[in-house]
């Protein structure tokens, strides 16, 4: 698939990439960073940075990325796959968090958003985000 943009200086809209790393090896790490990375190129989106969580008990990298998102109004947060919203216990919240501060949640990979979700936003390899 060729970009639209290709022989044009256009910047896309920005975004911030979520890893939650607990517990994961280094090439693990850099496997999934480079899953963000091809994702945004795909999508002609501007990665401003990718913030890491990994500490299960502490959420000060995701605290730090919704102050950036407050700050620069980004188009959404790429996760590689849902669980990297957190546990079931907080992913609840996390997702209402980055809603209000206006940001989409897009998915590399994820689930179809149930029908009680909100609307879909940008599909990610043939799925919609929820």
């Amino acid at each position: 698939m060729e970009l639209l943009t290709e022989q044009r200086n256009v910047t896309g809209p920005i975004v911030f990439g979520f890893l939650r790393l607990v517990g994961v090896s280094a090439s693990r790490h850099q496997a999934l960073a480079k899953t963000i990375t091809d994702y945004c190129r795909r999508h002609e989106l501007t990665l401003g940075g990718v913030y890491m969580e990994r500490c299960a008990a502490t959420s000060g990298a995701f605290v730090g990325m919704l102050d950036a998102v407050a700050a620069t109004r980004p188009y959404g947060v790429v996760f590689p796959a849902p669980s990297h919203l957190g546990p079931r216990a907080i992913a609840a919240d996390r997702r209402q968090r980055l809603r209000a501060a206006g940001a989409e949640i897009l998915l590399v990979r994820g689930a179809r958003p149930s029908p009680n979700s909100g609307p879909a936003s940008m599909p990610a390899s043939g799925s919609a985000t929820s």
